[in-house]
């Protein structure tokens, strides 16, 4: 079992390795733009596989619904971007996010699925600003449905390691939960 953990937690550790640049639109597309975006990203990252996870420790409806309420509330925040609308604190948003989102699953906090939708709606309003803002010169469309897919897989991603984690126990996501909060704090105060 602990070497299981070992193997959880040196993932968790990878992802906060310093992120890749993004890909140039203009050389690989809009769409190629957008879907990877998401994933060069410590901070997405670990955002969108504790959504999953915290979905799965939910259970129940709360496995497409949570997932769902993060991918549609983000693309209103891509779109409040696209339309000039400003939202304040976006970056230290999107680290609370992960920070707390950590938090969730170390607590395995067991919120009825609609305050669950809720929580992860309000940091996803941050996240699909962000990608809004980081636009650039790719076309807005083909460029959203990429970070959109993109953000549905890492949530898939969360879901199953939630539910493979699950066989050893609470006590492995609740972990995974505590490294993700850590490596949000790593990302707000180190760098």
């Amino acid at each position: 079992m602990f070497k299981r953990i070992s193997i959880a937690a040196a993932a968790l550790a990878a992802t906060t390795l310093p992120a890749f640049a993004h890909l140039n639109p203009e050389e690989h597309g809009s769409f190629m733009a957008g879907f990877s975006h998401p994933l060069f990203g410590a901070d997405h990252i670990l955002a969108m596989v504790a959504v999953g996870i915290w979905a799965a420790q939910i259970g129940g409806r709360a496995l497409w619904v949570v997932p769902f309420a993060f991918v549609g509330t983000m693309a209103i925040g891509f779109m409040m971007a696209l339309g000039g609308i400003d939202l304040p604190f976006v970056e230290p948003a999107i680290l609370a996010s992960v920070i707390a989102l950590g938090l969730l699953v170390a607590m395995a906090a067991r919120f009825p699925v609609s305050a669950a939708a809720a929580v992860v709606g309000i940091f996803a309003l941050f996240h699909g600003h962000a990608h809004g803002g980081e636009l650039g010169s790719a076309g807005a469309l083909q460029f959203g449905v990429g970070f959109v897919i993109a953000t549905a897989l890492l949530h898939v991603a969360g879901i199953a390691a939630g539910l493979g984690v699950s066989r050893l126990g609470t006590v492995a996501s609740r972990i995974i939960g505590a490294l993700t909060a850590l490596a949000g704090l790593t990302l707000a105060f180190g760098g």
